[in-house]
């Protein structure tokens, strides 16, 4: 009996080590299976019932590793999904597709085109036990619905083009590989770059587009060509903008950019302590050109840094983002401020008293900027962060772009409304003040039928209070066209070195000061 049990209790030992070992075995899925998973993403996403995009796409890869299929290649579609499995082995030469050679999709109207380099394999054929069968599996989505970004960005034909070596992370590839995207009309007008999918770089989303590590084309005016050095889910970001910085003007806008700054700190600084020693000045204008070159000196510090600091993510560029934009904001608040002040002086108005009048101006100046910037952080704070700058060049198969980034407003919107929008209203209320001032010393030259000394210094003035204004910011309305190349210089020139200009409109005033009192004194000692 004991003989009996204990072969018993041995057979039942190895039933159960026999049925774990099938459960561990991989579970072989059908063409077919995973042709019903592809329609069930397909209408979950016309239903807007994605609860786990993430999840839905991962289970396709999945699948389609574990798929068995007797040829060398599989090809399922859907009307919004496409996905093709090529076994591939250690002697690949390389591997071109084309939607010409691909059975049509119904929601695939443009073309498309990948190459794989023969470098794809080298890694793994080169380890000591060499894989019998590589899987290259290729997804691709004709919609967005599965990769939907904070910024809502606006793909190219909405095409999302993926592809995956078995489960292995391949990067850093010297063979680049090459993805080509074409549309029906030409893409002038327009920024390009190619981007690829970064799981876990969004807080709310399961990935954000990121243009690491790829290099955008242009052959043609319809045609856009990636080549990027990993795998993973690619696309084309699209947006209207005006045509991208010719890339041989890239270094000397930088250097003016760079020396002007510099100079317009050194020289805020400056008239910030003469300010600080002058006498004769009432306190109201004192400390409105105070708080305007405060607000001048952060703006050229934060420009600098946002530049030299740029990072591709993280809530430090985030910061100091929102830290430009605030700048900015200061600095046409405290120009309109100073339109303003220069409306009440030339207007002549007397026995004008507000209360608290400079801590009001302040409350303005400082904290109106404050409260909008506050406002897009604690609503959306994803406007601020690195924005790409697009560069071209030429080259020999078309137009090449290079991207630039910089800490800013990532937002199209927000750009419109709060920086183009906010500039507009403020140059074009100090361009009104300024033409008003004009016009009354013109009255007053003709009221005294000369030019006389007084008229003609007082226009002088108003002339240099053009910069004062901040009337040189209408430039920025100008980059389209012809315009665009004069205005990229002329715009760094004179506003990177708007603190040097508003330091000699100050030395030329306590100048003329001085040397009025001086006349005045001599003219009451003589007598």
């Amino acid at each position: 009996m004991d003989c009996c049990g204990t072969l018993f209790f041995c057979l039942c030992l190895l039933a159960s080590q026999g049925m774990r070992g099938e459960t561990t075995m991989p579970t072989k899925i059908t063409p077919e299976e995973v042709l019903g998973w592809m329609q069930r993403m397909e209408q979950q996403a016309k239903r807007r019932k994605l609860p786990s995009p993430d999840g839905h796409v991962r289970h396709l890869e999945q699948r389609l590793l574990d798929a068995t299929f007797h040829d060398n290649k599989l090809n399922l579609h859907t009307n919004t999904i496409q996905s093709l499995v090529f076994k591939l082995g250690c002697n690949f030469t390389g591997l071109s597709l084309s939607s010409a050679a691909l059975e049509r999709v119904p929601q695939a109207q443009a073309p498309h085109a990948m190459h794989f380099p023969a470098e794809l394999t080298r890694d793994a054929c080169s380890t000591p036990a060499r894989p019998r069968e590589l899987r290259l599996i290729c997804i691709y989505f004709f919609t967005t619905s599965f990769f939907q970004d904070d910024n809502n960005s606006s793909l190219l034909n909405n095409y999302v083009l993926g592809a995956q070596l078995d489960q292995r992370h391949v990067k850093n590839l010297r063979e680049l590989v090459n993805i080509s995207f074409w549309h029906n009309r030409s893409l002038e007008g327009y920024t390009l770059t190619c981007v690829f999918w970064k799981e876990g770089a969004s807080k709310h989303r399961w990935g954000a587009w990121s243009p690491e590590g790829c290099h955008t084309e242009q052959p043609s005016p319809s045609q856009v060509q990636c080549r990027c050095n990993h795998l993973t889910y690619f696309a084309v970001l699209m947006q209207l903008s005006p045509a991208p910085v010719p890339a041989e003007l890239l270094m000397p806008l930088e250097y003016i950019s760079l020396v002007g700054c510099s100079i317009s700190i050194v020289a805020s600084l400056l008239t910030i302590l003469l300010h600080l020693h002058a006498r004769k000045q009432t306190d109201s204008i004192r400390g409105i050109h105070v708080n305007l070159h405060i607000s001048v000196l952060l703006l050229n510090v934060a420009f600098l840094l946002s530049a030299a600091l740029a990072m591709p993510s993280g809530t430090a560029c985030m910061a100091l983002a929102a830290l430009l934009h605030y700048a900015l904001l200061s600095c046409l608040t405290w120009m309109a401020i100073e339109g303003f002040n220069l409306y009440l002086l030339l207007g002549r108005v007397y026995n004008v008293y507000i209360h608290r009048y400079m801590l009001k101006l302040c409350a303005l100046g400082w904290g109106v900027p404050a409260l909008l910037v506050l406002l897009l952080l604690a609503v959306k704070s994803s406007v601020y962060g690195p924005r790409v700058i697009p560069v071209s060049s030429s080259q020999e198969n078309g137009m090449g772009f290079q991207n630039v980034s910089m800490c800013w407003v990532r937002s199209p919107v927000v750009h419109g409304v709060l920086v183009m929008g906010y500039g507009g209203l403020t140059t074009l209320f100090n361009l009104v003040v300024l033409a008003w001032a004009l016009g009354v010393l013109r009255r007053l030259r003709v009221r005294k039928k000369g030019p006389g000394p007084r008229a003609c210094r007082d226009t002088v003035t108003v002339l240099g209070l053009t910069v004062l204004l901040g009337t040189t910011w209408a430039l920025a309305f100008f980059s389209f066209g012809v315009f665009l190349l004069p205005q990229l210089f002329l715009f760094s020139i004179f506003n990177s070195l708007y603190g040097f200009f508003f330091f000699l409109w100050f030395c030329s005033r306590r100048y003329r000061s001085e040397a009025e009192a001086k006349a005045e004194m001599e003219a009451l000692s003589s007598s």
